[in-house]
């Protein structure tokens, strides 16, 4: 109960926004950790079970250290700061694995996927064909983004990021600025989910809207 008070007393509107059984599961974070997930339940409005499942997930754990500093100095976010990373991905017991895998496994939960991008986002289409000249490509996946008003493409890979991947989602984000985007929309953010990212590869990558992550099977 002095937790309780102490935590009231320093976040009054956060305090009488969530239930008892809500701070039950929170009180004995340190701060960050706290208002993280008090913001997080209030915002998406989750069910206890939902929190206990954030918290197991090691959300907070997964997000940057930047982010973590915003958090609570309350400075404004962008869209890729609670993305996730590794991004969890269930398997549902694949031996073999592949791309087409990988976003099997993804749509068949595309909300709990949705969660690890973090707030906003929106499926639009898988396999999104798009013509280039006198040939079909597909985007792995498209989303939109409600809250920073963008598009989000997103390509996945079974393998380290390579230098080539970043020029294909850069053809596509670069595609969907100039045949879908609106005037009144922000540019198209490309996402590379990834076995395992490559610092070097991305460390000279002039296009800061691409961002990898990597993905873990769970």
């Amino acid at each position: 109960m002095r937790k309780f008070y102490s935590v009231s007393e320093k976040w009054q509107t956060l305090s009488a926004k969530l239930s008892w059984s809500h701070y039950c599961e929170i009180l004995w974070f340190d701060e960050n950790k706290f208002i993280y997930y008090a913001k997080l339940s209030f915002e998406n409005n989750l069910s206890i079970r939902q929190l206990r499942d954030r918290i197991k997930s090691n959300e907070y754990e997964r997000l940057s250290e930047d982010t973590r500093n915003k958090i609570i100095s309350i400075k404004k976010a962008n869209i890729v700061d609670f993305i996730k990373n590794p991004i969890i991905i269930k398997n549902n017991n694949y031996k073999m694995f592949s791309e087409k895998i990988l976003q099997k496994l993804i749509l068949e939960d595309i909300g709990k996927f949705l969660d690890e991008l973090g707030t906003g986002f929106t499926f639009i289409k898988s396999e999104y064909k798009i013509k280039i000249g006198n040939s079909y490509n597909y985007i792995d996946l498209l989303l939109f983004n409600i809250d920073f008003n963008c598009y989000v493409v997103i390509e996945l890979k079974v393998t380290k990021l390579k230098k080539e991947h970043i020029g294909q989602i850069e053809i596509y984000m670069n595609y969907i600025d100039r045949n879908l985007r609106k005037v009144t929309q922000d540019k198209t953010i490309g996402i590379i989910i990834c076995k395992k990212n490559d610092k070097y590869v991305i460390e000279y990558c002039s296009d800061k809207r691409i961002i990898p992550r990597e993905y873990e099977l769970a």
